[in-house]
């Protein structure tokens, strides 16, 4: 039977109506409950700070409570496993790290696949790291470090956070790039590695700009460049590695993940509201403090992000022959 051609247009108008609702709806009625956003790293640090700052804000723009809860363990890796295999509803998020993209090589068995299972939501900020010396290295840039390492070969301690950290893969891809040869020491955290490398025990550290820029400004270390391609503006006069290593950069950063499957509405919902946030002044400030600079883009972004800097981890991981420890 043939439908009077009013009908016909009337059904199809109602089906894309239909449509436009089941695409939009998740979003407009989302979040329903509370929000909770995991976080792999201890309380108290920077990416317990950053979380709370956004969370709050989320919580201001969207009506609902975005709570934090920290779960670390395993590099952050029980906290994405926890977002990996949650119901892709947008109430359960990951603060997605630099660490995701190390761990995806570093661990020969994970019960998800970061890339795979992981949606990119936002990114929200890129923090470099910080090339530090004790003041008895006799190198004060990094070509002179270069030279004294390739003269004195298997000499100089390079401390790092521990196995597969963002110190210690800042490092390994600094050997690589520049032929030189350190022995690694890894350390259980940042600050025991700091204590080292101020009491002469190591020599080199890629800290965080965070955790060494007091240091610095003290005399009890001395900053050779940072680790981003561009500089900083809390250290405007110190170079980047980029400069005399060129194509060098290995900076952390942090940005928002949601279970795969996670409706487009709602990832695109999210990564609006971020990205209205990383452009409010206030909050601009405050992610500044921490040493941050930002990650703004839309979710596509983030994504093209997070598999580069998978891929070059990966690269590095095999060729240094990190285990995870």
């Amino acid at each position: 039977m043939t439908l009077p051609r009013r009908t016909f247009l009337y059904l199809a108008a109602g089906a894309a109506a239909a449509s436009c609702y089941m695409r939009f709806a998740p979003a407009q009625a989302y979040p329903s409950r509370p929000v909770r956003i995991m976080v792999g790293f201890a309380a108290g640090g920077p990416p317990d700070v950053l979380s709370r700052l956004m969370g709050q804000w989320l919580t201001e723009r969207l009506g609902q409570q975005f709570i934090v809860e920290i779960r670390p363990g395993a590099g952050s890796n029980i906290a994405t496993e926890t977002v990996a295999h949650a119901m892709p509803d947008g109430h359960t998020l990951l603060l997605a790290s630099a660490a995701n993209a190390v761990n995806a090589t570093l661990y020969d068995k994970l019960n998800f696949d970061f890339v795979r299972d992981i949606a990119p939501v936002a990114g929200l900020i890129r923090s470099p790291n910080l090339m530090v010396v004790n003041p008895t290295v006799p190198a004060k840039t990094v070509p002179e470090f270069i030279a004294y390492a390739k003269a004195n070969p298997g000499k100089i301690n390079m401390a790092s956070s521990g196995n597969g950290t963002s110190p210690h893969v800042a490092g390994e891809l600094f050997k690589l790039m520049t032929g030189i040869d350190m022995v690694h020491v890894p350390y259980r955290g940042g600050a025991p590695a700091l204590t080292d490398l101020i009491a002469g025990q190591v020599h080199v550290y890629f800290t965080t700009v965070t955790n060494g820029i007091e240091y610095v400004r003290a005399g009890k270390l001395r900053a050779l460049a940072v680790s981003a391609m561009a500089r900083v503006d809390l250290l405007p006069d110190i170079p980047t590695v980029n400069e005399f290593v060129p194509g060098y950069e290995a900076s952390g950063w942090f940005g928002i993940g949601a279970p795969r499957n996670t409706p487009a509405a709602i990832v695109q919902r999210l990564n609006k509201e971020i990205n209205a946030g990383l452009a409010d002044p206030k909050l601009k400030a405050r992610l500044h403090d921490i040493g941050g600079t930002l990650l703004t883009g839309s979710s596509a972004d983030f994504g093209a992000l997070i598999a580069a800097e998978t891929e070059k981890w990966g690269k590095v991981i095999r060729a240094a022959n990190i285990k995870a420890q």
